[in-house]
């Protein structure tokens, strides 16, 4: 046999043996690219709402541990049958929260709303894509069938005209089954993924279900709690005479308070300068000293026209200052951290909510009252400790008709005070570090358990809220 027809023969026996299913496609590569350019398309895409949603979510469950405090502290106060001031700024506070949660609410039915239609339209996409495929596969199945014996495979081949043409035949022929298991393979991967994104709209929409079944109830209850607010009004309404008292005797309390907070912080000014005084008098008396046996040593003399004799002081008294709390270098870093922490410190209780702002502002109830509040009244629990808010000194413990006992701590030229205390855990001078406990809140007879918080800078009255950390 000649060598060339062993070459043909040899040829067709690797043919024979990997051969499997063959027929004409003419554009198969292009498809299955651009069934794959498709799937990459749509698996890729990136939800940017994500992020937002989990945010949305954190908020919402800070919101009802938030509900959760208020209903404690308004359970507290509903105790009483009498309807009292804490009783209705415990129902001002759930209510803004119960709408804080209804807002959070309705975002979270947007950005699900969102992914519905995002989900919808993958979903179109990929039923066109999964027919599209199955059209053109039908078309491979047809065309290959009118090609399906052997015998017409081989003729295909051998009808080759030069060997070069033979092997693009053979390479065209694999190819064809190569891109055909291919294309079967993508339709399965397009039908697994279409079942998984119908799953997924199902998923989404029962969720988009649950919260606007969530959303009528909190409603619901926002409606309820506007109610009782209402009733609460018109209750306390009805107590105008008492309710004038009650601000009489709080004005009263709370110049005996500022006075007090004046009297020590002028006196902690004198007392700063006094040992600043002293310890500047110091030095100077020991540079005298040491000019004077500087003078002494033999060989040396003081200098010509100095024009001062050794017993005059060597540079005047500090002056006592009055605006300011002279600070030494220990009590200037805390100062200065403490200034550093600014709208970041901690809250001097764990739970509650401030049920009275800092400034002026109209009385809840009484038409025509402005009353002015030097700090902010943090409503909570019943023995709830109080805590200090950053490290210091106790500068002063004392008892104050009306606002119960009082502690005011230090902080170089800051001063934080916790009034409405019903004990105390700590004493004058002593130093205390942030957390610490310093006492409990104290509960009146209305069953209001609040706690007055001030911040002082010298002499200056600040606002606490600017201070203070999120809650």
């Amino acid at each position: 046999m000649p060598a060339r027809s062993k070459r043909w023969l040899a040829l067709v026996l690797v043919l024979v043996s990997q051969l499997a299913a063959v027929g004409v496609l003419p554009a198969g590569r292009a498809l299955a690219q651009r069934s794959t350019s498709t799937k990459k398309s749509t698996t890729t895409r990136k939800r940017p709402v994500q992020k937002s949603k989990a945010q949305l979510e954190r908020e919402r469950r800070n919101t009802l541990r938030r509900i959760q405090e208020a209903s404690r502290i308004l359970e507290q106060t509903q105790r009483q049958k009498q309807a009292s001031l804490g009783q209705l700024n415990a129902l001002k506070e759930k209510l803004t929260v119960q709408q804080g949660v209804i807002r959070n609410i309705s975002s979270e039915l947007r950005y699900i709303e969102t992914d519905v239609v995002q989900t919808q339209t993958q979903v179109q996409q990929t039923q066109q894509s999964l027919q599209q495929l199955k059209a053109e596969y039908a078309k491979l199945i047809y065309a290959g069938s009118k090609t399906a014996n052997s015998y017409n495979r081989l003729m295909f081949l051998f009808a080759a005209e030069s060997f070069n043409q033979f092997m693009l035949r053979l390479r065209y022929i694999r190819q064809y089954a190569e891109v055909r298991q291919a294309q079967a393979a993508q339709i399965t991967g397009t039908q697994q993924r279409l079942t998984q994104q119908l799953t997924g709209l199902q998923v989404k929409k029962q969720e988009k279900g649950q919260l606007l079944n969530t959303q009528v109830a909190e409603k619901n209850n926002l409606v309820t709690l506007k109610t009782q607010q209402d009733q609460v009004v018109t209750k306390l309404s009805q107590q105008e005479q008492g309710l004038r008292q009650e601000l009489a005797d709080r004005q009263r309390a709370i110049g005996r308070l500022d006075n007090l907070i004046a009297e020590r912080v002028r006196e902690e000014i004198a007392r700063a300068a006094r040992v600043a005084a002293a310890k500047a008098a110091a030095r100077a008396a020991a540079r005298e000293r040491a000019e004077r046996a500087t003078a002494a040593a033999p060989g040396r003399t003081a200098p010509e026209g100095s024009g001062r004799t050794y017993s005059e002081p060597a540079e005047p008294a500090a002056a006592v200052r009055t605006d300011r709390v002279t600070l030494t270098p220990e009590t200037a870093v805390l100062s200065s951290s403490f200034a550093d922490n600014r709208g970041s410190l901690l809250w001097p209780v764990a739970k509650g909510f401030i049920s009275q702002r800092f400034g002026r502002h109209n009385h809840p109830v009484l038409k025509n009252v402005v009353v002015e509040n030097r700090g902010v009244d943090i409503q909570t629990s019943a023995g709830e400790p109080v805590r200090a808010i950053f490290d210091g000194k106790v500068l002063t413990v004392a008892s104050v008709p009306g606002m119960n006992n009082i502690v005011m701590i230090q902080h170089g030229e800051y001063f934080t005070v916790y009034a409405k205390l019903r004990g105390v855990s700590v004493s004058e001078g002593q130093t205390v570090k942030m957390r610490q406990q310093i006492g409990t809140v104290y509960t009146s007879s209305e069953g209001t358990s609040e706690v007055q918080f001030q911040v002082w800078r010298n002499s200056s009255n600040l606002n606490p809220e600017n201070w203070l950390g999120r809650h």
